[in-house]
């Protein structure tokens, strides 16, 4: 499955440090292969339709659409924050 990026996401993404961005990295490659690695922890978002959630570490996310043939990445960048505007 292929990703489009949203400009919200790449300027988040583009914030964070570089050892974030590699995780964020590697979350993209499992996301890419298998969606249901267990690392992940991609679920739907609760209160918010058609969004779902992954873990990029304990304290960081990323929020992203699941499309017929790509997934639309959304934000990404602090729990709260990112979750708080999916």
């Amino acid at each position: 499955m292929r990703f489009v990026i949203t400009q919200r996401f790449a300027d988040a993404y583009r914030t964070l440090p570089v050892t974030l961005q590699k995780k964020a990295d590697k979350a993209l490659r499992l996301l890419a292969e298998n969606p249901a690695h267990p690392s992940l922890h991609l679920k739907k978002i609760q209160g918010v339709h058609g969004i779902w959630e992954a873990r990029i570490d304990r304290a960081c996310r990323m929020t992203l659409e699941v499309r017929s043939d790509h997934y639309l990445l959304r934000n990404i960048g602090k729990h709260d924050e990112t979750l708080g505007n999916p």
